[in-house]
């Protein structure tokens, strides 16, 4: 029998948007394929767990819009589901008299998107946050909190589960071909016919996009390994709730902080730097084919030509702990590089557009057949809810 949606990506935005599609038409017939034997095993499950408040993105963006709106039906759903979950707030660090003037920016930038409390702190006023912390002016933002997305995931998983959504795991999409009323899916299972596709496939979903368009597409969605430290228990004091530094403006990354998270301990990091296959969580992780793909596309060229230096910086200090450490040290000089034991990593699916773009918001493609969700990196996770009511409404068009 003939499927209404088939939704590609089992990470916590193909999950919200079976959620939301179930919740405003729960006769629709859904199957959601995730080819690990887990949903959340990548993005959404190996990310720092924060709930982002929505201050870093341009108003009236996609990010920005989702974001906020993403914020507060998470935390709506949390204590609906009973999800444990903390608005702990955070400071934004600004390290130099330079970084003031892009602090002040942040500053104009969440109050225009309607954040409130936000405040400028001096030293002294940070230490009542952040004892610990140096630098020459910060901000507080009492939105940010803390929450575990795999336990979100897994609700999600158990409740459109329970309203007739199958969902497949350990079954992978390898094939799609649109047709005239229904595309057929193609699984290393199974062939299963649909409507509406919906690609949630996070680091693949450029793959998954390309078997939908006779044209080859603009964007690449290009790996980058966030790589993260754990304090060691006894210096956990050194760290509150969470430290961020004013980020660099002409990159979609936040820089190296310090998380406390909602499982325990005090996350330090992530770098960014390029990973060597889509799933490479380790340095030496390497997929000849999908690193070809990525050093030559013309867009990853234009990037490593403009930002070799920066690039280079973050190699560095991917492999050199000390380095690492002494980016931690301009928010905390306390920190010692026996205080920093290996900690997790993370990989970031950021699209790359032709251009030579690292596309900053949130990229949303439909056509009649498929919706494809081609950027939806961090902060997707807070906004994962909202983002699955932003395609809900695309698709419920299509079966009044």
């Amino acid at each position: 029998m003939a499927l209404d949606v088939i939704i590609v990506g089992g990470g916590i935005v193909g999950l919200a948007t079976a959620h939301r599609l179930l919740e405003a038409n729960p006769a629709l017939k859904i199957a959601l394929f995730e080819k690990e034997a887990m949903v959340s095993m990548h993005q959404t499950g190996n990310n720092s767990g924060v709930i982002h408040s929505g201050l870093y993105y341009k108003p009236g963006s996609l990010k920005a819009k989702n974001c906020i709106e993403g914020y507060h039906q998470l935390i709506d759903y949390c204590q609906k589901e009973e999800i444990p979950f903390e608005l702990t707030g955070k400071i934004v660090v600004a390290s130099t008299q330079d970084q003031r003037v892009q602090l002040e920016n942040l500053y104009q930038r969440g109050q225009q998107n309607g954040l409130d409390g936000l405040k400028k702190l001096s030293l002294e006023e940070m230490r009542e946050h952040e004892p610990h912390v140096i630098g020459v002016e910060g901000m507080w933002v009492p939105q940010t909190g803390i929450v575990d997305y795999r336990a979100v995931a897994a609700k999600l998983a158990q409740g459109i589960q329970a309203k007739g959504c199958e969902v497949h795991l350990g079954e992978k999409v390898i094939d799609i071909t649109k047709g005239l009323s229904y595309s057929i899916v193609e699984t290393n299972k199974a062939v299963y016919e649909a409507k509406l596709i919906i690609n949630c496939a996070g680091l693949y979903s450029d793959q998954v996009a390309q078997w939908t368009q006779k044209e080859p597409l603009d964007v690449r969605i290009v790996p980058f390994r966030g790589e993260y430290f754990k304090l060691r228990k006894e210096k956990e004091y050194l760290v509150k709730n969470l430290i961020y530094p004013v980020p660099d403006p002409n990159f979609p990354f936040l820089g190296v902080h310090f998380t406390r998270m909602m499982r325990g301990g005090v996350e330090a990091g992530p770098n960014a730097v390029l990973a060597f296959k889509k799933e490479g969580y380790s340095k030496l992780g390497i997929n000849a084919k999908e690193l070809w793909d990525t050093l030559t596309w013309p867009g990853f060229q234009k990037v490593a030509a403009k930002y070799w230096e920066t690039g280079l910086g973050e190699m560095y200090r991917s492999f050199s702990k000390e380095a690492f450490t002494k980016a931690l040290q301009g928010l905390i000089p306390e920190i010692q590089i026996d205080d920093l034991v290996e900690g997790g990593a993370g990989v970031r699916a950021q699209a790359c557009d032709r251009s030579g773009g690292l596309l900053d918001d949130f990229s949303i493609v439909q056509d009649e057949k498929v919706i494809n969700i081609l950027n939806a990196p961090s902060p997707a996770a807070t906004s994962s809810l909202s983002i699955g009511k932003t395609v809900a409404e695309m698709a419920l068009g299509r079966f009044v």
